[in-house]
């Protein structure tokens, strides 16, 4: 399958994943997994506390950001035994750089990778998801109506897998190379 074809892949599904389930960064966790065709429920388990800016206080980061960092942090991050090592610092590193790619992606399109200031951006005012009356005029606002919120993780998804992919190409590696990055420790 082709680049563009994987990044529109991500972007549907995770629009589509957080109009129908919702938790932004498990949207767009799986949406990067089901484009790459590498699934790992641990990492996506791991995403559950991340939606609406972390715990839904929405002063935290984007679901779309947060899940993609976690994405791009588990392919070319540093493990527990790479920890005092050179090439644990170096992979810290790249998983940095390209996570710092991401958050300029954001910055360019919704001027923030602040959960409140994205939703300011798309629907002109930001809500406190802690708030029953706040969720219920969040979704009256048409949050998940699929030009909305569920952008901003299909966007996030896209650019990540991009992102993904760019650093695959460059290193010369396959998506069969990613599959063996994922490992349980015992």
């Amino acid at each position: 399958m082709d680049k563009e074809k994987m990044m529109q892949i991500a972007f549907e599904n995770g629009s589509k994943c957080e109009r129908d389930y919702r938790s932004c960064n498990q949207c767009t966790i799986a949406a990067i997994q089901d484009a790459l065709g590498i699934r790992n429920d641990c990492v996506y388990k791991a995403g559950s506390g991340l939606a609406g800016g972390l715990g839904e206080c929405t002063d935290g980061v984007c679901g779309g950001y947060s899940g993609g960092a976690m994405m791009i942090s588990l392919f070319f991050g540093r493990t527990r035994k790479e920890e005092g090592s050179e090439k644990g610092r170096a992979d810290k590193h790249v998983s940095l750089h390209l996570t710092a790619v991401l958050h300029d992606k954001f910055i360019e399109k919704y001027g923030s990778v602040i959960c409140a200031c994205v939703q300011e951006k798309i629907l002109g005012r930001s809500f406190d998801f802690r708030s029953s009356k706040e969720k219920e005029q969040f979704r009256e606002a048409g949050a998940h109506d699929i030009d909305k919120c569920c952008t901003a993780v299909g966007n996030g998804a896209r650019w990540t897998v991009e992102i993904i992919l760019d650093e695959m190409e460059k290193r010369g590696l396959t998506l069969e190379d990613l599959r063996k990055f994922i490992y349980i420790e015992k």
